[in-house]
């Protein structure tokens, strides 16, 4: 028995597709689904999302958003953005972590709003940057002998 798992953007569907289990960061924490789960409703946190089908783990680096298990089996994840592992591209993210920590400096003694906007920004950027922490570590392993040189 599998799930079936659709993961949406304002821009586009970033997967699609039958996985064993799902994990992912919500407001309360980490949670895994399995096939059977009962039917939840929760608020996604910025963070990495692990999808296992068979022996294959893919990562995927997401922001907020909403996660829905359904019956049936049926996972449903509305994200203000979501990234595939081979997405990420780690020179960039530095580069948006540096902005995001600028802005958040600069807001800090601004409104509220504003300053969980800047917040927010930077707790995005760092999400991706450990998820694509991860590509980097991935392709050592892949190297001959699965050591650096």
């Amino acid at each position: 028995m599998t799930l079936h798992l659709k993961i949406v953007t304002p821009e586009r569907i970033v997967f699609e597709d039958e996985v064993d289990s799902a994990t992912v960061m919500t407001e309360s924490g980490e949670i895994t689904v399995l096939p059977g789960h009962i039917p939840l409703v929760t608020s996604l946190k910025p963070g990495e999302m692990r999808l296992m089908k068979g022996r294959t783990e893919e990562l995927l680096a997401v922001s907020t958003g909403f996660f829905e298990v359904r019956p049936g089996n049926q996972l449903i994840i509305l994200a203000d953005t979501a990234e595939r592992l081979e997405e990420l591209e780690l020179e960039k993210i530095e580069e948006a972590k540096e902005r995001a920590r600028k802005f958040l400096e600069d807001k800090r003694h601004a409104d509220d709003v504003s300053f969980a906007d800047a917040s927010a920004a930077l707790e995005r950027e760092l999400a991706r940057y450990k998820v694509a922490l991860k590509k980097k570590y991935r392709k050592v392993q892949e190297r001959p002998g699965g050591m650096a040189s």
